[in-house]
Order: C-alpha cells, then sequence, then structure tokens
C-alpha cells in the first residue's frame, strides 16, 4: 500500500497456456511484465485469482513447495545470464542437477554444452566467456533438467543483434527438441512474433490473446 492509495500492477489478468506451446509477452516498460512472469514462476503469489501449473495452485505451496515445483518443472533464462561466478561453465549446467540429488550430473550437463558450442570451454569461468557464449551457458542449464516449462526473460537483452539472433535461433531449436513449454517475454515484436501465440500486456491489463 502507497501512501497515495493501493498499487495495481496487473489486474483482470486470465489465460491458459496448453502444453508445448510457444507464448511471448509484450508490452511497454512498466506494463507489468516481470511481474506476470514472476507469478507464473511462483516466485511471487498474487494478491487475488491463483496460478496454475499442470493443475497445482501455486499460491497453496509454501515457499519450499514452489521452490521444488520450480525444480522439478520449470528452466530459466535470463537477460543478465544469472551465472555464478565462481563455477565453471560445466559447474554451472551440473548445479541444478545437483540440487535436485540425480547421480550423475557431469555427463548431461557436458552433452548439452558440446550441443551449445561450448565442448571447449568447459572449465571456464563467466568472466572469460563473452556476453553470447555465457548465455549459451545459461540455455545450457535451463534445458539440462529437461523441464516441461521454460520461461525466459529478454534473453537477448544484453547481446548485440547479431549474438542475439544466434541466441534466439539456439533457443527455438532446443525447445522444439525438447517439447518445451516456452514463455518468452521481450519488448522486440519481431522476436514475439516466433512464438505460436502473443500476449500484450499494457497498464497491467491483458489487451490482446
Amino acid at each position: 500500500m502507497l501512501p497515495s492509495g493501493e498499487l495495481i500492477i496487473l489486474e483482470g489478468v486470465g489465460f491458459s497456456i496448453a502444453a508445448g506451446d510457444s507464448v511471448a509477452i509484450v508490452g511497454a516498460s512498466g506494463s507489468g511484465k516481470s511481474t506476470l512472469l514472476s507469478l507464473l514462476a511462483g516466485l511471487d503469489t498474487p494478491s487475488e485469482g491463483n496460478v496454475l501449473l499442470d493443475g497445482q495452485a501455486l499460491s497453496t505451496l509454501d515457499e519450499d513447495g514452489r521452490a521444488r515445483v520450480r525444480g522439478e518443472k520449470v528452466g530459466f533464462v535470463f537477460q543478465n545470464f544469472q551465472l555464478l561466478p565462481s563455477l565453471t561453465a560445466l559447474e554451472n549446467v551440473m548445479l541444478p542437477l545437483e540440487l535436485r540429488g540425480d547421480r550423475d550430473a557431469e555427463t548431461p550437463a557436458r552433452s548439452i554444452l558440446e550441443k551449445v558450442g561450448l565442448g571447449q570451454r568447459l572449465g571456464h569461468y563467466p568472466r572469460q566467456l563473452s556476453g553470447g557464449e555465457q548465455q549459451r551457458v545459461a540455455l545450457a542449464r535451463a534445458f539440462v533438467t529437461r523441464p516441461s516449462l521454460l520461461f525466459a526473460d529478454e534473453p537477448t537483452g544484453n547481446l548485440d543483434t547479431h549474438t542475439g539472433q544466434a541466441i534466439i535461433e539456439l533457443l527455438f531449436e532446443l525447445n522444439a527438441d525438447a517439447g518445451t513449454t516456452l514463455v518468452l517475454v521481450t519488448h522486440d515484436e519481431h522476436l514475439a512474433s516466433r512464438c505460436h501465440r502473443l500476449l500484450r500486456l499494457d497498464g497491467g491489463q491483458l489487451v490482446a490473446s
């Protein structure tokens, strides 16, 4: 609550996403895109309404429960990569597998890093990688757990046009191979057009779906 009254970021937003679909969420800065993504991922909970993932209402779970669902079903790709600087490329990709208790995290991590073209950079730390290479590591980390749902938040926002285009081609290639449901937040209309469906936010309300 603000001194001027209640702040409403999203209002009356309702939609469903089918398994295997690709959906772009677009809108101007401040339209509520990032808030909506946080709600869909269970990072925040709505003051009213529900977010259902595979029929499970996320608001009925505590933070540990929501984290468990994310670990089992969800992958993330962020604009600023979110790699751990003290871990190598290989260790960053192994981490989500280790956190969920996989007995062999290294083999699938090596395999997907080869797939994204970083087989020769396994032992490099994020500071030793270019922006494009760091986002390739982030893509590998997102897909290595074989999530059923992938959230990508402005995945090319920190990259130049040429590098960004290569990352997008890789993202859609990996997504098609895995059959993952993709939810992409972007201000890039060309990128949004690559998705099967577009959701447009304006002033916290859904104006096109």
